[in-house]
């Protein structure tokens, strides 16, 4: 459902020593994605404890969330829906819980078991016309937050319908880099960014003693960043379908498919998110794509604490309320 954009995101890393501290960052893939992690530390020893335990936590998470590990417990509360209840850790629990809500806060826009989904609708250039009306109806058929039910008293989840899924693709990633901050800020560590391909969550400063900052860039022209934001013990995230997508009857339908109706989402490029977690930038951003430009920016207007950016089709940038563009040379 979600596409980061990788080039969306740019930041000042400096690479000097300033009061014996250093930014020192490694690159790796972890969940098929690449993910940036950048430790501000005395050494390059230090950091690169901190960034090994970093990738333990977020290997931990794939296996607890991944649908393609068939021994993650998502994989199998997939396996028994439709069956039995399956008792899962607190853990996911929890994330299930806020999946649900932010369900509900738009309208279903976001939905975990979008997972359910019948791919009818191909990005690959086979496409050569539409799928029907009840192809596409069909499609979504069996997805539907109303069907989670969740048993806190017993910790177990039980999807109803038989064949139901769950995913966490459009949060996962995020979900990732906000546990890898929690846990290295417990530790300690004072300051850092982890990048998960574009969700990005930071905590304390550079090691100049400036805030981090975030460039974003329009997604047809990647080499201009037309503003640079502080990200302060926050998160930022992009989605883009500026790539991928299918035109029919001169309308652009994207691959980012609206789990309500089975259609894809039209008229948006990109959509920036700024929230406390990655998790919520995550999933509003998916949101915000497919409820369009005037209901998305209405539905981000009324979170606290949560701002937004995003370039329609026809190349104009529309803002949350509390948004102020910085252009800079």
């Amino acid at each position: 459902m979600k596409n980061p954009l990788l080039f969306a995101i740019a930041f000042i890393i400096p690479c000097f020593v300033f009061a014996q501290d250093i930014a020192h960052r490694r690159t790796t893939k972890l969940m098929g994605s690449r993910f940036d992690i950048t430790i501000v530390a005395k050494d390059e020893a230090t950091a690169d404890h901190y960034i090994d335990k970093a990738i333990e936590e977020i290997t931990r998470i794939e296996n607890l969330i991944s649908s393609w590990n068939p021994s993650s417990q998502t994989s199998k509360i997939n396996n028994n829906a439709g069956v039995n209840p399956v008792k899962v850790d607190q853990e996911l629990i929890d994330l299930i819980e806020r999946c649900i809500t932010v369900s509900k806060i738009t309208d279903g826009a976001f939905d975990i078991t979008y997972a359910s989904i019948d791919k009818v609708w191909k990005y690959d250039g086979s496409m050569t016309e539409m799928p029907t009306k009840e192809v596409i109806e069909n499609s979504v058929a069996k997805i539907g937050y109303q069907n989670i039910v969740l048993d806190k008293k017993l910790q177990t989840v039980f999807l109803k319908l038989e064949g139901m899924k769950i995913g966490f693709g459009a949060i996962g990633k995020g979900y990732a880099a906000d546990k890898v901050r929690s846990m290295l800020k417990a530790e300690g560590v004072k300051s850092g960014i982890i990048n998960a391909s574009g969700d990005l969550t930071t905590w304390g400063k550079q090691p100049d003693g400036t805030d981090w900052m975030v460039g974003i860039t329009n997604p047809l022209n990647k080499d201009n960043i037309f503003s640079w934001f502080p990200v302060v013990n926050a998160a930022v995230a992009t989605s883009g379908n500026y790539e991928k997508y299918v035109t029919f009857n001169g309308i652009k339908y994207s691959h980012i498919i609206d789990p309500r109706t089975g259609y894809p989402s039209t008229g948006i490029l990109s959509v920036t998110i700024f929230a406390p977690s990655a998790e919520l930038c995550d999933a509003l951003a998916t949101s915000v794509f497919i409820t369009g430009a005037e209901t998305g920016l209405n539905m981000i207007n009324q979170i606290k604490g949560v701002e937004c950016i995003i370039i329609d089709d026809h190349n104009h940038i529309h803002t949350s309320e509390n948004i102020e563009l910085n252009k800079t040379q």
